[in-house]
């Protein structure tokens, strides 16, 4: 299991289309096969048993600096890093879970790496009816149609969809800002976190930083240099910017 740290340094909804709390989770109670601890593990994700208490807490840490910095609505986080193959598509899976363990709370992750989609992957969801791509260039399927069970109770999947080597049209598009909207404010307590693509190298994650309320940007500990990490954080709003986390592989 990878090591974290963190380092603090439909379409647009209307006002009588918001539903109340709790009726997301509500409707969110049929979890069928939910994971065991020994899944979750294989799936590299937390879960609540003490054989990864240490990572389950370096979330939850996570968590409460988002929370505080949220407020009291739901809002949308974006998790990038600042290289490939840093881990922000683990840290993202990870930190909408432990949103998730709030059962006053559920989690939608959203893939924005369309480069090189993997979050239905390690979930071992087979994107049957199309993902992200497929739902901004067809709107009229209907955006239910791409949200997943993931195994986590209250956590959703929506996959990238076709792989796409340059993501700016679509997440610069009326489309994904409203689909984004609609997203967040039908349940208030639905909370959003999009997984974006490193920041060198590609103009998607400034591009998606517009569409989040909170950025949290991931470092390859011992792999991004503070150069590096001091560049990429420059590209943020830093009233939007949470912090680093850094992410160890064993």
């Amino acid at each position: 299991m990878t090591k974290i740290a963190v380092d603090t340094a439909d379409y647009a909804a209307h006002t009588d289309d918001v539903v109340p709390p709790g009726h997301s989770i509500a409707r969110m109670r049929d979890e069928a096969h939910a994971l065991v601890p020994l899944e979750c593990e294989r799936k590299r994700l937390i879960h609540r048993e003490d054989s990864v208490r240490q990572q389950s807490d370096a979330f939850r840490g996570i968590r409460t600096r988002l929370l505080e910095m949220g407020g009291e609505g739901n809002f949308v986080t974006l998790v990038v890093a600042v290289s490939p193959r840093s881990g922000a598509s683990f840290v993202a899976r990870n930190l909408a879970t432990a949103f998730a363990f709030d059962e006053a709370k559920t989690s939608l992750l959203v893939d924005c790496n369309l480069r090189y989609p993997n979050q239905h992957k390690a979930f071992g969801v087979e994107p049957s009816t199309g993902g992200l791509i497929d739902f901004l260039e067809h709107p009229s399927r209907g955006i239910a149609s791409i949200m997943y069970h993931t195994g986590v109770p209250r956590l959703r999947l929506i996959p990238a969809g076709k792989s796409r080597e340059n993501g700016g049209e679509y997440f610069s598009s009326f489309r994904m800002r409203a689909a984004l909207d609609s997203l967040r404010c039908r349940y208030s307590d639905r909370y959003l976190f999009l997984d974006g693509p490193p920041v060198k190298g590609s103009p998607d994650a400034r591009i998606l930083a517009d569409l989040a309320d909170v950025v949290v940007l991931v470092a390859g500990y011992g792999r991004d240099t503070p150069a590096a990490i001091s560049q990429a954080v420059a590209n943020f709003d830093p009233a939007k910017f949470a912090g680093v986390v850094f992410n160890q592989t064993p």
